[in-house]
């Protein structure tokens, strides 16, 4: 059909060569943030960089008119996430696509779902169920995707609308903001090690600053004469540049370095930070009282307990018990249960099976019970409150039910228990009884 069509073998180690020179061109010609994406894409983190080219839409076009000298066709786009960027550059008709920040969603909303980057097995399973745009998978429940389609698809999802990151290696690697000290004679003493952590706090903040960047963990090298590494770690909940606050945290650390015959050399390394830039206070000008600021609680708590230990509770959208709550950062917003449906203060994990239970079937309340050896005899009830299961989780919950009643004994404690099954299909469960929760 087209005989003066030009074959030629394909090289995919040639063309990755290519890219990774082109992507180091990109990182002295265009922004110094450059790294190759698959077989045909670069990245390019155009923050801070745009104004030396005249804007994003003028940037752009030199770089098609670049890519054109070169003899290749090249589709580029500019959003505020990897994902969505990577979607449009491949499904755009345009050769700039510009997608304002914040409005990804419904910007990549009616491109197909193949531009997630997604695998082939997953891709099929959701063409055949009907779900050829991204539009589709934004208006369902996530349960069911996660459960048909494994992690990935959400994953790639969350990437592209900005709820996860996506972090890439560029070709030009930057070291992490950091100051160094180097002694004529090794130190030992807790108090020359707190004088020289504070000089290294001086000299690093005066680098995040220049840099427009706040600390959120930092990390303490202490090169001992004998060639052993100390190590001290600290982190923040928020980006910080707060130089007292850093020290507090730091030289409560101090105590834990075993400085040997002596250290010769200190270097503090930012080894993760933030831009920061500037925040609204609120004041007392306003008519309401500000409120504390915990974080400096938060951070001294976590740098004593473990920052594991510190958490905060948030609901989730699930009618099992012990899947409706997960655990969040100190700082993160949180969701709150919904008032009708009370739950108790104390969940058990895992329920506790009760013994020696007297119930009428199939709706009415226990009238007694034995719990780690102690008979409870009921004197008020409410219930049932059917729950099923998940079954777009497990297969094994698509028939399971449970029935809760909240019941308070003749002492006035009160519990949350449920039985197993319905009363009535043996198929729900097994007529089993457990104590899931404790109410005050």
């Amino acid at each position: 059909m087209m005989p003066d069509l030009e074959l030629r073998n394909s090289d995919p180690e040639a063309d990755a060569a290519f890219l990774t020179r082109l992507a180091l061109f990109a990182a002295r010609r265009w922004t110094p943030i450059a790294a190759t994406s698959g077989p045909d894409g670069l990245w390019l983190d155009l923050t801070g960089v745009v104004h030396l080219f005249g804007g994003e839409q003028r940037m752009c076009a030199r770089i098609v008119r670049f890519c054109a000298r070169l003899g290749f066709t090249a589709r580029i786009a500019v959003a505020g996430t990897g994902g969505a960027a990577h979607a449009l550059a491949r499904c755009s008709e345009h050769p700039v696509t510009l997608c304002p920040s914040g409005h990804e969603a419904e910007t990549i909303a009616g491109l197909p779902i193949a531009s997630l980057r997604i695998e082939d097995d997953v891709l099929r399973a959701a063409r055949r169920l009907g779900i050829d745009r991204i539009g589709d998978l934004l208006v369902m429940p996530r349960g069911p995707l996660q459960r048909r389609f494994g992690r990935t698809l959400l994953e790639r999802l969350d990437q592209a609308l900005g709820r996860a990151a996506e972090p890439f290696h560029p070709v030009v690697p930057r070291d992490p903001p950091s100051a160094t000290l180097r002694f004529a004679e090794p130190i030992a003493t807790a108090e020359a090690i707190e004088r020289a952590v504070v000089e290294l706090m001086t000299k690093l903040i005066r680098t995040l600053e220049k840099a427009g960047l706040a600390a959120r963990t930092l990390l303490l090298l202490c090169s001992r004469i004998d060639g052993v590494e100390q190590n001290v770690a600290i982190g923040t909940a928020r980006a910080t540049r707060d130089v007292s606050h850093l020290l507090r945290l730091l030289s409560a650390k101090i105590e834990t370095i075993e400085p040997g015959f002596g250290i010769e050399a200190m270097r503090l390394v930012a080894a993760h930070a933030e831009p920061l830039g500037p925040q609204v206070i609120e004041s007392a000008l306003a008519g309401g009282k500000p409120a504390p600021d915990l974080v400096p609680l938060i951070d001294r708590l976590s740098g004593r307990l473990g920052a594991r230990r510190l958490f905060r509770t948030s609901a989730v959208e699930s009618d099992v018990p012990e899947r409706s709550l997960r655990r969040t950062s100190p700082l993160a917003e949180t969701a709150e249960w919904p008032r009708e449906w009370p739950r108790p203060v104390r969940l058990l994990s895992p329920p506790e099976r009760v013994e020696n239970v007297v119930a009428l079937l199939p709706d009415h309340p226990p009238r007694r019970f034995t719990w780690r050896g102690r008979a409870y005899a009921i004197a008020r009830a409410d219930g049932p409150e059917r729950i099923y299961g998940e079954w777009w989780k497990r297969a094994g919950e698509a028939e399971a039910v449970r029935d809760y009643f909240q019941v308070e004994d003749e002492d006035g404690a009160r519990f949350w228990i449920y039985r197993r099954g319905d009363g009535l299909d043996g198929r729900t469960g097994d007529l089993s009884w457990y104590l899931h929760g404790v109410f005050g």
